[in-house]
């Protein structure tokens, strides 16, 4: 049954991407992919929280489940290369340090505040 937290979480991890990537995108513009870097920063805070305090059912429902769905390297990978194939080396290069750095960064921040909180 562990496999049905996991579908729940994906069913609502999913949509969110789409709508957070086209809600940033309608604020910001199509030049740089600020919504997928924002749900990737967003699931690694979110994984981070969960690793360090949620007890298993909660990290399939939530981790495995809606961050799995939320954040997307498959997307982000595809973005990078259609920076650089357009021309955009800088902004693909860009893309990926920021989505690494502010990436790892995220996930050790939810982890120092899920231990702070409720360690």
């Amino acid at each position: 049954m562990n496999w049905l937290l996991v579908v729940a979480g994906a069913a609502v991890g999913a949509p969110l991407r789409y709508l957070t990537d086209r809600a940033v995108h309608a604020r910001v513009g199509f030049g740089f992919p600020w919504g997928t870097l924002t749900v990737n920063v967003g699931g690694c805070a979110l994984l981070g929280l969960l690793a360090a305090v949620a007890p298993p059912d909660v990290r399939l429902l939530l981790g495995t489940g809606l961050c799995g769905a939320l954040s997307t390297y498959s997307t982000f990978s595809f973005e990078t290369l259609g920076l650089a194939q357009n021309g955009a080396r800088g902004a693909a290069l860009g893309n990926v340090a920021l989505s690494l750095g502010a990436g790892l960064a995220a996930v050790y921040a939810g982890a120092a505040v899920g231990r702070a909180l409720w360690g």
